[in-house]
């Protein structure tokens, strides 16, 4: 009966995110144009983009948690490796990394209205569709690392609905860090799916205290492509453990 109760409210809290995350865009937006023009000025964009994100979060109710299992370098570059289960995902990485990254995202961004000038002149739009594409991606990810610069790849590839579980991962980000032999950094996102889901049609989302968890990273040195499929697993394992401690009956066999 709550449950039914609480629903158009948590509709109105929803819109209102949304709502909100579009007028701070604009508000924000002539600041990160002149920012974009030059290429030496991006990581002030990078940290704005902290700051934006503070405005869309706050004023919905959602304040943040971060538990860092080992400080990170800010001189060293490192490939970032979350896991993806709502939009929050976004905002959150940037409040939560120390080190500047540019971060890999699906093509169909360029097509929103302004905002996918915003994220092309940046970040590193790929089209996985397209092998010839997706290479030129991986190949200007690549080109980052070696200026120094952290790349940030989700290696589900998209949001999963089988929160709080994960999807299968990508070689992508994996035989990056091998080839660049440049650590990676597993994260965490906890109850993101829970805060704000993306299969809204099943749960709508509240506001509350996201949980981060940014763990160790784990070094590639001497690794190889054959230690890919090792890799793989030992980061899923290591996303893993938060939110099997968390959820433990979503992670029993059968489930």
């Amino acid at each position: 009966m709550i449950r039914y109760i609480l629903f158009p409210f948590q509709w109105l809290w929803r819109s209102f995110f949304f709502t909100n995350a579009v007028i701070t865009f604009f508000l924000f937006y002539p600041v990160f144009l002149v920012l974009l023009s030059r290429e030496e000025w991006f990581p002030k964009v990078f940290r704005l983009k902290k700051v934006w994100a503070h405005f869309i979060l706050y004023p919905a109710g959602i304040f943040y948690k971060i538990e860092y299992k080992k400080k990170l370098n800010k001189s060293h570059s490192y490939v970032i490796c979350p896991n993806h289960t709502s939009y929050l995902d976004i905002m959150l990485i940037y409040i939560s990394m120390p080190v500047y990254f540019h971060s890999m995202g699906k093509i169909e961004l360029r097509k929103v209205p302004l905002f996918g000038k915003f994220f092309e002149r940046m970040n590193i739009p790929v089209n996985r569709k397209s092998i010839k594409e997706s290479h030129r991606a991986y190949m200007r990810a690549a080109s980052d690392l070696d200026k120094g610069i952290s790349i940030n790849l989700f290696p589900e590839g998209t949001i999963h609905h089988n929160g709080p579980r994960m999807g299968r991962f990508k070689n992508g980000p994996f035989r990056l860090a091998i080839e660049k032999q440049i650590p990676i950094v597993p994260v965490t996102f906890v109850n993101n799916w829970r805060l704000m889901p993306d299969d809204f049609y099943r749960r709508v989302g509240h506001p509350g205290i996201a949980r981060i968890v940014v763990h160790e990273p784990i070094e590639t040195k001497g690794m190889t492509d054959k230690d890919l499929e090792s890799l793989k697993h030992i980061v899923y394992e290591k996303i893993s453990e938060p939110l099997k401690k968390a959820y433990p009956t979503y992670f029993k066999a059968g489930q």
